[in-house]
């Protein structure tokens, strides 16, 4: 499972064009399943499995039915009992008969996920495949993509949730169209050497103020309620930088409720890079998946 990860506009969906063939690099060139997409885009399409971000299925037809049109597309032949098993292992087989125009969001996306691997495909692309689904459907879809890799299928991904990329063997950071690093996520998480430091306190727009004000602090972040901060020390350091920090917002009258050292996450090391890029000239940059 390989994930392509970054912000909107990053140029993720622009590099799985590529890869299926439905776009020509201006530079460089793309091997996928040892073809080159844009000349052998035909012999390619009954190796590989495409999901994308919108819903492009026939909203007047079953279920059944779309299946069965996708089965017919591709060509393959015998596919009922493929069929059944699919509805089986993406719990659909109660819907069957069902329209998709009337199948919630996160059904939908599965009967996607069906149609995309009627012709069992050797590699499966997916665009962003849990945007917009519901927390439990969002779940109940990793656990089937977590099965079809255990089966020995190839899965490539992008997403912008940080928390699904920790479910990748390896992952690609980009931003601006420009590939910031790649490599598996424990590693990515290793190469932060310095503390980072969870605060809770309140207010927390004056709580972030204040930390960017304590010495050897790089760096606040906002998640959700909870502040990351950046400090200037080793890990080994954590727990004393945490009370640091925390008695110096207390005596600026905040009530701090928590101070902790954390684990950085895939989201910390995204920003860090990001940083880090900042004022550097474009280069091109090679990579051999």
């Amino acid at each position: 499972m390989f994930g392509l990860i970054g912000p909107d506009g990053a140029g993720k969906t622009t590099t799985l064009r590529m890869v299926l063939g439905l776009l020509t690099p201006t530079a460089g060139t793309v091997e996928t399943c040892g073809l080159e997409p844009a000349r052998r885009r035909r012999a390619l399409s009954s190796r590989i499995g495409y999901l994308s971000q919108r819903f492009s299925l026939y909203g007047d037809l079953s279920v059944d039915e779309n299946i069965a049109f996708f089965a017919s597309v591709h060509g393959v032949r015998d596919w009922r009992e493929r069929r059944d098993a699919l509805l089986e292992d993406l719990r659909l087989t109660p819907f069957r008969d069902r329209l998709a125009d009337r199948l919630s969001g996160g059904m939908r996306q599965k009967l996607a996920l069906a149609c995309t691997l009627i012709h069992t495909p050797e590699l499966l692309v997916l665009d962003e495949p849990t945007t917009g689904v519901d927390p439990v459907s969002r779940r109940d879809f990793w656990r089937i993509l977590t099965g079809l890799q255990r089966r020995g299928l190839t899965l490539l991904l992008t997403t912008p949730y940080l928390d699904e990329a920790e479910r990748c063997a390896r992952v690609a950071l980009m931003s601006a169209g420009r590939l910031l690093t790649i490599d598996d996520p424990a590693r990515l998480r290793a190469g932060i050497a310095h503390a980072m430091i969870e605060i809770l306190a309140v207010p927390r727009a004056h709580a972030a103020a204040a930390a960017r004000a304590v010495p050897g602090v790089s760096e606040v972040e906002a998640f959700g309620e909870r502040l990351h901060v950046s400090v200037q020390a080793p890990r080994s350091r954590g727990a004393q930088e945490a009370r640091r920090i925390a008695e110096a917002l207390g005596a600026q009258g905040l009530e701090v409720r928590a101070a902790r050292p954390i684990e950085p996450t895939l989201e910390d090391v995204f920003i860090a890079r990001v940083r880090a890029e900042r004022g550097a000239a474009p280069s091109p940059t090679e990579v051999t998946p």
